[in-house]
């Protein structure tokens, strides 16, 4: 009896040896058809993203600095507030503006005078054109630096393209411009009964010149 016990101890060891290689082999297997797996998973992966996964660039991402920790990005400053305002400010200073009155209505060039006063502009006293006209004209004396660049001003404000030297004799009332005057404001009959704020509106005139009698004494002549 006791001779029997020793062999059944060894066919139990040889048994249990034979089948460990046979569980080693499984494992293999199992572990390399996961492996194929999660290759044939990732690769249908990228294919369904273009072949690169998109990843939200964040502060976290980023690069940091290892002494403080921070992120090296580049800082993003806002673009500075645009103005868009295009409002008028007209030349006011370096001429004295006198106004013509070219119009057949009385005291235009007075009103006038007074409006562009409000404006900022130094006037002198109003008077009479020798020559009425539709159209408002601008006219200054190129002898004084300052006198085109008030008048291009008077332009813009009353809606006058027409900016001239001023002709010799000057075609006022006694021929010439009153002292210090260097700008004159021919104001013809397309504005002569407008606002300030009215004239600003385009107006179509002909354009057309015709005399009015000598000035000095003729009650035919408009009031300035």
């Amino acid at each position: 009896m006791s001779s029997e016990q020793p062999r059944r101890g060894r066919d139990t060891i040889g048994a249990g040896s034979a089948g460990s290689p046979m569980g080693s082999t499984a494992a293999i297997v199992i572990a390399v058809v996961a492996v194929v797996a999660g290759f044939l998973i990732l690769r249908q992966i990228r294919s369904d993203d273009g072949g690169a996964a998109s990843v939200p660039v964040t502060a976290a991402t980023l690069p940091l600095d290892t002494s403080t920790g921070e992120s090296t990005a580049p800082s993003v400053t806002a673009a500075p507030a645009v103005s868009t305002s295009t409002s008028f400010v007209p030349t006011v200073d370096g001429a004295t503006v006198v106004v013509a009155n070219a119009s057949t209505v009385d005291g235009a060039a007075g009103r006038l005078s007074t409006a562009l006063e409000g404006q900022g502009f130094t006037t002198a006293e109003p008077t009479n054109s020798t020559a009425k006209q539709e159209a408002t004209t601008i006219l200054y004396d190129p002898s004084n630096t300052g006198a085109l660049a008030v008048a291009q001003s008077l332009g813009v404000l009353i809606n006058v393209s027409i900016i001239q030297e001023v002709p010799s004799p000057a075609p006022v009332n006694g021929g010439v411009l009153p002292a210090g005057a260097s700008v004159v404001v021919m104001l013809g009959s397309d504005k002569a009964t407008l606002t300030l704020e009215e004239m600003a509106t385009p107006t179509t005139v002909s354009g057309a010149v015709t005399t009015l009698p000598a000035v000095g004494g003729d009650s035919t002549a408009p009031a300035p």
